[in-house]
C-alpha cells in the first residue's frame, strides 16, 4: 500500500497542475509568440481568422479551434512541425506548405521522438503533404479531411498522409482525396489503417518494407491503384472497398505471410488482383468483380491458399502461365466462379466437378499476344472444344477442384454509391501518363 500510494503521490507531481486555456487571435505572429509564452499542458484556443505560420511546437500543449480559425504557412516549409512528446492540434484549417518533397513540405509533420501526437478533425487544404509523421510513436491520425494538390504530373504531389519509420500509428477515419497516395507506409511496422475513404489518387494505400500491420475497412473509389502492398510481410489487408480504381484493385508484389480476407474490388480496374513474387498468403472470401482479369498470378509465387473468393463477370478470371497444376482449394472449399456451370447434386453448396479456368488456347495467347488475331477462327474454336470435351489434353494451370456454388456478399453502403457512379463515368479523363504502375522506379 505504501508503494501505491508513493506512484500516485508522483503522478499527481507530475501533472500540469498550472495548465491554463489561453485564447490566441489573429494577429501577426500571434500564435508563435503564444507558444513561446505557453507552459507544458496548456490548451491554446485559436479564434476564427488567419494565423501566421509557419510554427513549432517545441512543448507538450493542445491546439484547438474552430474551423474558421487557419493556420496558414505562406508557402514556406512546413505548417506545424511537432517537436514534442503528447502534442494535440485538432479542429483546425492548415494550408499553405511548402511545395518541396526534397524537404518533405507538409501541413503538418511529426518529428522523431514526439510521441504520442493527437492530430484530429482538422482540414488540411492544399498543402504539399498532408500528414508527414517522421518517426514519431504512437500517433494517432484521426478524423482529418486532406485535400491535396492538383499537379499536372501525380508523381509531382505529395501524400495525404505519410508514415515513416512510425511503429503504433493508428490512421483512422480520414478522408483524402487529390495529391499522390491517400497513405504511404514506408519502412515502419505495427501500424494500423482503418476506416478511411480515398478518392482520385495514385494508390489509395501503397506499402514499402511495412511489417506487422492492418489495412481495414478502408474505402478506395475511383483511383488508379487501390491497395498496394509491396515488399512487406505479416500484412492483414481485410474488409476494403476497391470501387472503379483504374488499374488494380489489390496488389500483393514481393508480400510475404498476408492474410487478405473480405475484401471486394469491382467497377472495372485491368487487373483485380495481381499476385507478384508474392509467397505464402491467404487469400479467402474476397468478391473480384467485373474486371478485365480477376487474378493475375505470376513470378513463381509459391504456397499461397485461395479459398472462398468470387470471380465473378471478369473478362478473363484467371490470367496464369505454367506447366504444372495449381490447386486453389483448402480443405474441401473452393471458390465460386460465375462461368462455371456447375451442379450440386449433394447439396453440400459444392459443385461436383472440378473447375480450370484457363485452357491451353488462353496460354498461347498470352504467351503470344499477336495470336489474337485468330480468336474467332474455327481453329480456335475447334481446339476450345477438344480441350473441354477431353479434360486430359489441358495444359498445367489453376485447378478448383471444389468449386463453391453461391459467392460471398460484400455490401457497399449507399453513401459511396454515388462517388462510384462519378468514377466510372470519367474513368477515360483520368492522367495515367506519368508514371508506369509496374515501374518499381516510379514508386
Amino acid at each position: 500500500m505504501l508503494r501505491f500510494l508513493t506512484f500516485l503521490l508522483a503522478a499527481v507531481v507530475a501533472l500540469p497542475l498550472w495548465a491554463a486555456e489561453l485564447r490566441v487571435p489573429p494577429v501577426s505572429e500571434g500564435l508563435a509568440q503564444a507558444i513561446a509564452g505557453a507552459s507544458p499542458g496548456d490548451v491554446l484556443i485559436l479564434e476564427a481568422g488567419r494565423h501566421q505560420g509557419p510554427i513549432v511546437i517545441d512543448r507538450p500543449l493542445t491546439l484547438t479551434g474552430p474551423p474558421e480559425a487557419v493556420i496558414d504557412g505562406l508557402g514556406k516549409g512546413t505548417v506545424v512541425t511537432i517537436d514534442a512528446v503528447d502534442v494535440t492540434v485538432k479542429g483546425l484549417t492548415i494550408t499553405g506548405s511548402g511545395l518541396s518533397n526534397e524537404d518533405l513540405d507538409a501541413g503538418i509533420k511529426i518529428l522523431r521522438k514526439a510521441d504520442r501526437a493527437l492530430v484530429e478533425n482538422n482540414r488540411l487544404l492544399g498543402n504539399l503533404h498532408g500528414i508527414d509523421v517522421h518517426g514519431g510513436l504512437d500517433a494517432m491520425v484521426r478524423g482529418n479531411t486532406i485535400e491535396g494538390t492538383r499537379h499536372p504530373r501525380m508523381n509531382d504531389r505529395g501524400n495525404g498522409i505519410y508514415v515513416w519509420n512510425s511503429p503504433g500509428a493508428i490512421v483512422e477515419g480520414n478522408s483524402v482525396r487529390w495529391g499522390r497516395d491517400g497513405i504511404f507506409s514506408n519502412a515502419s511496422r505495427h501500424g494500423t489503417y482503418r476506416n478511411n475513404l480515398f478518392r482520385d489518387l495514385r494508390f489509395a494505400v501503397h506499402y514499402m518494407y511495412t511489417n506487422n500491420s492492418e489495412v481495414s475497412g478502408n474505402v478506395s473509389i475511383g483511383n488508379h491503384l487501390g491497395y498496394a502492398i509491396m515488399f512487406s510481410n505479416r500484412v492483414v489487408l481485410k474488409d476494403n472497398l476497391s470501387l472503379s480504381d483504374g488499374s488494380h484493385g489489390v496488389m500483393l508484389n514481393f508480400a510475404n505471410n498476408a492474410d487478405v480476407s473480405g475484401n471486394l474490388v469491382r467497377g472495372g480496374p485491368d487487373r483485380c488482383t495481381f499476385i507478384y513474387n508474392a509467397h505464402k498468403n491467404i487469400i479467402a472470401n474476397n468478391r473480384f468483380e467485373g474486371c478485365n482479369i480477376g487474378i493475375h498470378f505470376t513470378a513463381g509465387s509459391e504456397r499461397n491458399v485461395l479459398t472462398g473468393n468470387a470471380f465473378i463477370g471478369n473478362r478473363t478470371q484467371v490470367k496464369y502461365v505454367g506447366t504444372r497444376d495449381i490447386e486453389w482449394s483448402f480443405e474441401g472449399r473452393g471458390n465460386y466462379w460465375s462461368d462455371h456451370p456447375g451442379f450440386d447434386l449433394g447439396g453440400d453448396g459444392i459443385a461436383d466437378s472440378a473447375f480450370r479456368p484457363n485452357d491451353l488456347m488462353d496460354h498461347i495467347l498470352w504467351s503470344q499476344p499477336a495470336a489474337s488475331l485468330l480468336t474467332g477462327a474455327p481453329a480456335v474454336q475447334l481446339i476450345r472444344w477438344a480441350q473441354s470435351s477431353f479434360p486430359a489434353t489441358l495444359p498445367g494451370g489453376v485447378v478448383d477442384s471444389a468449386p463453391l456454388m453461391s459467392a460471398p456478399v460484400i455490401d457497399v453502403p449507399s453513401e459511396y454509391s454515388a462517388f462510384e457512379d462519378t468514377a466510372a463515368a470519367t474513368r477515360n479523363e483520368r492522367q495515367t501518363d506519368d508514371f508506369d504502375i509496374d515501374d518499381l522506379s516510379t514508386h
